[in-house]
């Protein structure tokens, strides 16, 4: 008995613990939260201080409202249950910033109209529209400042038909009470909202060293829009805004420059200047929403600019990786297919050494002995170790052009002589032809003017197609194998023509040859001839089916020829 209470006592212990211990994960867990909800009002009410100017019987009619463009932007960002910040916000703004006199129950129920309408659009916009927060599109910015439009027409009609209602406003106080209420909301908005989505989406991106390097320029914008701002109140008269066209200029150049981030910095530091100045001036709300307008216009045009810039960088970085992933991958193509070339010509190439390496080891015996004879024949020593050194760099050689070829790395372009080019890579080629039976022979005419290219690369070119005429003959089971490759100078346009000739099956017509992926071998790739194509290509040549006939089967390709001031093409 007393055994089970005590298990009992450590079971509720156990669970005791357990309650505190997700209770207490829980309130870190909204830490973040709380931190995001408290400096989003301290944000509000702020805002609401600075940009508080004109008010009509209580009412806040300045048609400038940054804090509400913050609030929005957190409402996109974090979810609808910010609406309830925005509601403890607007009810400190008009208790500590305006002072109103209007009755609690009106001023509770213009707080819920407010947060009530933004906090709809916010995620309306993000639910059923797909918004993008980071503006990477047109259809991003435009569906940004409709959800704003219209939950600040939704608001200002909610809050005037209230105050109308309450007998605080009438019919006639309309034209001076909502019209700025709602040109203040939507500009907020409209300038606020997208530079806090970008900050958001880019804040970890930014570098100190970057920000220095544009302070010259940053301040060339700030004297612009100092300069207009000076001829709108020091030239012009009030409530001509004229010379606001002006500050077109600095924003379209900082959005071409630097997509939509550029546009949203400018922007806010146009609108901030503007109704600083406006406000020094004593500029009434009727003036004041007036300028407020033209500088929606100009808002909304410097957005859609910055984003189609930002959509048109991306594209371009886009191009630029895809077209470097694109060489990357026919790099390793075209290694994978010198590879699978060479494992065909292993066992040949394996011959093709051990031959002057046997060679060697018995003319080194042969030295051995008469070195040990009584009567030194050192005549014929020297002449056998001059033969042993030969095999030997023979053997080197061979080995030394097939690592070579095998080696991925970067092209390396330099002139190179045709005849030293193609006796190269026949020194690869003739070994496996050989032990087939096949006879290569190579016809290069006298006088070839130099190419200029990467060496490995067109050594791949020929011997592939080399490779191609072995591998066609010895399936055919042809007798009397023949491989001639030949090298002539064309006229027009000036190159040098190399020409790969068999006698094997021939080629069947409507074949698509240099397509990828397509070969008539059961163990091909299909990458040969392709490949070959693409490195004639970037060498500005051609590669093509000379014909396919049996028995006659040619492939030629051309090569533009490297001419200098003391060297020219053969006559």
């Amino acid at each position: 008995m007393r055994i089970g209470q005590l298990a009992r006592q450590l079971s509720g212990f156990d669970v005791g613990r357990l309650h505190w211990a997700s209770l207490a994960e829980a309130a870190v867990g909204h830490l973040p939260s709380a931190i995001t909800a408290l400096a989003l009002l301290l944000a509000y009410v702020g805002l609401e201080w600075l940009s508080f100017i004109h008010e009509h019987k209580g009412v806040p009619v300045t048609p400038w409202n940054p804090g509400l463009g913050v609030a929005f932007a957190i409402l996109i960002l974090q979810g609808a249950a910010y609406g309830l910040v925005l509601f403890v916000g607007v009810l400190l703004a008009e208790v500590i910033v305006l002072r109103t006199e209007l009755p609690w129950h009106v001023i509770v129920a213009m707080a819920g109209c407010v947060s009530a309408s933004f906090a709809l659009a916010a995620a309306f916009a993000r639910r059923h529209l797909r918004f993008d927060v980071g503006l990477g599109h047109v259809r991003d910015v435009l569906v940004m400042l409709a959800a704003g439009a219209v939950a600040a027409a939704l608001s200002a009609a909610l809050v005037t038909g209230l105050l109308i209602a309450t007998d605080e406003l009438t019919i006639g106080d309309l034209g001076r009470s909502s019209l700025p209420l709602l040109v203040g909301d939507v500009i907020g908005i409209a300038v606020i909202t997208p530079l806090v989505l970008r900050l958001y989406v880019r804040w970890q991106d930014v570098a100190a060293a970057a920000l220095v390097r544009l302070l010259p320029e940053a301040a060339l914008y700030l004297l612009t829009i100092g300069a207009t701002l000076w001829m709108i109140v020091g030239v012009g008269n009030v409530g001509d805004y004229k010379f606001l066209s002006l500050l077109f200029l600095p924003v379209i150049a900082a959005a071409v420059r630097y997509g939509i981030d550029g546009a949203c910095v400018i922007l806010a530091g146009a609108q901030f200047a503007l109704v600083a100045v406006l406000h020094g001036q004593g500029y009434d709300a009727a003036v004041f929403t007036e300028f407020q307008v033209v500088m929606l216009a100009l808002t909304t045009s410097g957005l859609l600019v910055g984003v189609v810039v930002s959509e048109r960088q991306r594209a371009d970085l886009a191009a630029k990786r895809a077209e470097a992933r694109l060489k990357e991958l026919q790099a390793q193509a075209e290694r994978a297919a010198r590879v699978n070339m060479v494992s065909g010509m292993a066992s040949a190439l394996a011959h093709e050494i051990n031959q002057p390496m046997t060679a060697a080891r018995a003319l080194a015996r042969s030295v051995q002995q008469l070195l040990r004879s009584p009567a030194v024949d050192m005549e014929r020593a020297q002449a056998n170790l001059t033969t042993l050194i030969a095999q030997v760099d023979h053997a080197g050689a061979v080995v030394r052009r097939m690592r070579e070829f095998l080696r991925r790395g970067r092209p390396h372009f330099s002139t190179l002589q045709v005849t030293t080019l193609l006796e190269e890579a026949l020194t690869l080629a003739r070994p496996d032809a050989a032990a087939r039976r096949i006879a290569i022979e190579l016809d290069v005419a006298p006088g070839l003017p130099a190419v200029f290219g990467d060496r490995i690369q067109l050594q791949q070119v020929v011997l592939n197609l080399v490779h191609n005429s072995v591998e066609a003959i010895a399936e055919s089971g042809r007798e009397g194998g023949r491989i001639r490759i030949a090298a002539r100078l064309q006229r027009r346009p000036l190159a040098v023509e190399i020409a790969v000739a068999d006698n094997g099956p021939g080629i069947l017509p409507g074949r698509q040859l240099f397509e990828p992926l397509t070969s008539s071998k059961s163990d091909g790739l299909g990458l040969g001839l392709p490949i070959c194509a693409s490195i004639v290509q970037a060498h500005g040549g051609r590669i093509w089916l000379h014909t396919g006939e049996p028995g006659a089967t040619e492939f030629r390709f051309s090569l533009p020829v490297e001419l200098s001031a003391d060297a020219g093409p053969a006559p």
